[in-house]
């Protein structure tokens, strides 16, 4: 994977900030010999990294706006934000049977740290979604 500039630089301070701290280090340096050279193979652990740095707050504290926004858009460019968007617009798809109906009732309930379910009643169908540190899935639907 190839990454532009400013998401190059963001990427490789946050791994050798991560780096500076980690017991294990063989695989960090390795990725920010990578990062370093423009190409990256060690993407699950870049994506945990960026994962970290964007949770903590700590991207958008260092890097600013634009480099947060880097970071996403490196992030959805990963195995797991590709999936979290490909769930995502599975999901819509699927809420659009409930397009132009009246929404009788709207709720939210978290269920576990990180991960909440949103359900909604429109036009006699009752949908649940779950929202996660994995994506949005179809809970149920039910009319």
């Amino acid at each position: 994977m190839k990454l532009g500039t400013e998401a190059r630089e963001v990427a490789l301070a946050e791994v050798q900030a991560v780096l500076a701290l980690a017991r294990d280090k063989e695989h960090l340096a390795r990725l920010a010999a990578e990062l370093d050279a423009g190409e990256v193979v060690e993407e699950e652990l870049l994506e945990s990294v960026l994962e970290l740095a964007l949770q903590t707050g700590r991207i958008r504290a260092y890097h600013g706006p634009g480099g947060e926004q880097a970071a996403l858009a490196t992030l959805r460019q990963l195995p797991r934000g590709r999936a979290r968007t490909a769930s995502a617009r599975e999901v819509s798809e699927a809420l659009r049977v409930l397009a132009g109906k009246e929404l009788d009732a709207v709720s939210i309930a978290a269920i576990a740290p990180g991960a909440f379910t949103l359900s909604l009643e429109a036009g006699g169908l009752e949908t649940s979604v779950r929202l996660d540190h994995n994506g949005a899935r179809i809970q149920s639907v039910a009319a």
